[in-house]
């Protein structure tokens, strides 16, 4: 892999991630204050607060994003820490749509609608669209609709742009033996875990392990464990937005942290343990982009649904972990007036 191929993986990671963030932007400034009190109000129980996690971040493609605007509500008092459990969980599933578009690249067909859904293709038909949008008379509302476009688009490029660059790695032994020391599942995670940490994004982390897989050389044994440790690295962000804020918020945080962890545990517990009994054969396998997609849902449903009934343990660690003597404040309870809005 010489300094061209190089350089085409870290323009398709920019392009990746500044598609995301484009979209994001153009979706929250579309919404105009909708999303924030649809998030506030619509939480009574939890299994709504799972779905409106779910929904809000499919939209904006960003778990941590929606994970810091809930870090403010709690900030603000306007969502109590009761509320926002339901939403974090919910974000982690609604995340893994990102990763079911980006798989769709590892799909070889001639029929038409599949070979029109592929990246290439439909980033091609945004980006035309977007352009098309971009440069028509209108106001502000086309004008954040061509960014949400036109942010997909570079999303799909950047994403096939990576793929590209890395496929000289399938040739190079080195690199198919790197991999094998991460189907180690302490090493798998901690890589996982430093990748996302790093570039603050488990979207982009886990297309840049699809963009590895097509070429041949990741196996299933290596990209479970570094998805578990992605899962644990985009808490990060959420931590990062509870500096300086108030202990609610900091709680909110450390929810989104104890989540994943106790989830990653959980699962690798019993995913290990059962292979330690009875080997799994597939994960000698080769993983594909669609196979790393259906791995991240399957893990956020499954921790999802394991630890939904323990919120109130949740809760409890996070209030144990931030204490209210820590500053002196008490953590906001009950929503703020409809005119705080």
């Amino acid at each position: 892999m010489g300094f061209f191929d190089l350089l085409s993986m870290a323009g398709g990671l920019a392009l990746f991630l500044y598609g995301m963030n484009l979209m994001g932007d153009g979706l929250s400034c579309l919404a105009g204050g909708r999303m924030e009190r649809v998030l506030s109000r619509l939480t009574d129980n939890s299994v709504k607060a799972v779905l409106v996690g779910m929904g809000v971040t499919a939209l904006i493609q960003s778990s941590s994003a929606a994970t810091v605007m809930v870090v403010g509500f709690v900030n603000s008092g306007i969502m109590r820490l009761e509320q926002a459990v339901g939403i974090i969980m919910g974000a982690n599933i609604g995340t893994t749509v990102t990763s079911w578009i980006l798989g769709m690249a590892g799909i070889r067909s001639d029929f038409f609608p599949v070979r029109l859904l592929q990246p290439t293709s439909l980033s091609s038909l945004l980006a035309v669209a977007g352009a098309a949008l971009c440069l028509s008379a209108g106001g502000e509302r086309r004008k954040r609709k061509s960014d949400i476009l036109m942010g997909f688009a570079l999303l799909l490029w950047g994403m096939e742009t990576m793929g590209g660059a890395v496929e000289p790695l399938s040739r190079m032994p080195g690199f198919g033996r790197l991999f094998v020391e991460f189907a180690n599942p302490i090493l798998g995670m901690l890589a996982g875990i430093a990748l996302t940490a790093a570039i603050q994004s488990s979207s982009a982390s886990v297309g840049i392990l699809q963009a590895l897989c097509m070429t041949g050389s990741v196996s299933y044994g290596a990209a479970i464990p570094i998805i578990m440790g992605q899962n644990i690295g985009t808490c990060v962000t959420a931590l990062l937005s509870g500096i300086g804020a108030t202990v609610g918020a900091r709680r909110a945080a450390m929810v989104h942290l104890y989540f994943n962890v106790m989830g990653t545990a959980l699962f690798m517990a019993v995913f290990y343990g059962a292979d330690s009994v009875r080997p799994f054969a597939f994960l000698q396998n080769a993983a594909t982009p669609l196979g790393i997609a259906a791995i991240h849902s399957i893990f956020n449903i499954v921790s999802t649904v394991c630890l939904l009934p323990c919120s109130g343990l949740l809760i409890k660690l996070s209030c144990l972990t931030v204490r209210e003597a820590a500053r002196g404040t008490k953590a906001p309870e009950r929503f703020a007036p409809p005119g705080k809005l």
